[in-house]
C-alpha cells in the first residue's frame, strides 16, 4: 500500500443488530451514512429464509454492504474474565454440540443474505496443545470451517481470549484454508492478552476483518477487565493501528464497535465521533 490508495479503500463499518446483541440498529447506520456493516445474527426463531429475504431487501434498499454475520449464544456472559472462560463460545463442553449446530444455522442464514463471512468468539482455548480438550476444539473448529466452506464462506475468529502466538498456532493446527481472524485491538487490552499493535503484526495476513474499538489497560491485566472507552481515548493508539493495518496489507472495512446499547444516544454520538476520527486518519495516512 502507498499514498496513492483511495480514501475509499477502507470503507467505514459498524457492528449492528436486528433483534439480538449489542450492535446499533440499521436506522442509526443509515443516519450516520456508514456504508458497511457486520451483523449480529438474529434470534434463532428468525434465522430462516423468509426473514433473510426481508433483511436482504432492507440492506439493498439502504445500499449497505454486509461484510460478516457474527454468532452469539444464549448463556454467554461477559460479566468477568472467569465467567467468559466458562460460558463463551464453542469451548465449553456442555454447550458445544448445540452451539456448533447453531453456528451451522447461522452459516445457512448468512448464505441466504449473500454473505461470505461468519464470525464468533471461539472462547478460551486451553494452552495445553497436547491435551484432549485442545484436540476436541480443533476438531470442532474444523467441522465448522468445513460446513462454512460448503456455503462458500470463511470463518473469522475474533481476538481477545488468546495471545497472537496461540491464535497463529491454533489456526495452523486446524489446517483449514478458510479460517482467519477478526482483529479487535481493544479486546487484547480488555482481556490482557497482549499489546495490540504487536499482536496485529504477528497475525499479519490472517487478519481479514477488524474492529475499531479502544480500551485502557486494567491495573491487573488478565485478572480483571480493562475499560472500554470511545475511539481515540484509550491505549490502542488508533493512528498507529491504521498504519500497521496498511503495513500488513489489510484491505477490508474498518468496523466500529461500541458496546453501550443501554445508552443509545451516547452510543450513536460516539460512533459518529469514531467515523470522523477514522476518516481524518485515513486522509492523513493516504492523502498526505
Amino acid at each position: 500500500m502507498n499514498s496513492t490508495m483511495s480514501n475509499d479503500k477502507w470503507p467505514i463499518g459498524v457492528f449492528t443488530s436486528l433483534n439480538a446483541g449489542m450492535g446499533v440498529k440499521l436506522e442509526v447506520v443509515k443516519e450516520l451514512g456508514i456504508p458497511t456493516i457486520q451483523l449480529h445474527a438474529p434470534h434463532a426463531n428468525d434465522r430462516n429464509a423468509e426473514y433473510a429475504k426481508e433483511v436482504k431487501k432492507r440492506l439493498e434498499a439502504t445500499g449497505l454492504e454486509l461484510t460478516a454475520v457474527f454468532g452469539g449464544f444464549e448463556g454467554e456472559s461477559y460479566e468477568s474474565i472467569p465467567i467468559v472462560e466458562s460460558s463463551v463460545g464453542l469451548v465449553p463442553p456442555a454447550t458445544r454440540s448445540e452451539r456448533l449446530q447453531e453456528m451451522k444455522d447461522i452459516s445457512d442464514f448468512a448464505r441466504e443474505l449473500g454473505c461470505q463471512v461468519i464470525a464468533l468468539h471461539l472462547g478460551f482455548v486451553t494452552h495445553n496443545t497436547n491435551s484432549q480438550a485442545y484436540a476436541d476444539i480443533v476438531a470442532t473448529t474444523k467441522e465448522l470451517c468445513q460446513y462454512a466452506a460448503g456455503n462458500g464462506q470463511a470463518l473469522h475468529l475474533e481476538t481477545g481470549q488468546e495471545t497472537a502466538d496461540a491464535l497463529v498456532e491454533f489456526i495452523a493446527d486446524t489446517s483449514c484454508d478458510n479460517l482467519f481472524v477478526n482483529f479487535d485491538p481493544a479486546n487484547m487490552i480488555l482481556y490482557g492478552t497482549g499489546e495490540p499493535i504487536d499482536a496485529l503484526k504477528k497475525l499479519g495476513s490472517l487478519v481479514r476483518s477488524v474492529h475499531c474499538k479502544d480500551a485502557k489497560w486494567a491495573a491487573k491485566p488478565g485478572d480483571v477487565w480493562g475499560e472500554e472507552v470511545p475511539l481515540g481515548n484509550g491505549d490502542v493508539n488508533i493512528e498507529l493501528y491504521l498504519q500497521t493495518l496498511a503495513e500488513i496489507g489489510y484491505a477490508g472495512s474498518l468496523t466500529i464497535e461500541r458496546e453501550i446499547p443501554q445508552e443509545p444516544e451516547r452510543q450513536k454520538q460516539e460512533i459518529g465521533h469514531a467515523v470522523n476520527l477514522l476518516n481524518d486518519l485515513k486522509q492523513n495516512l493516504f492523502c498526505a
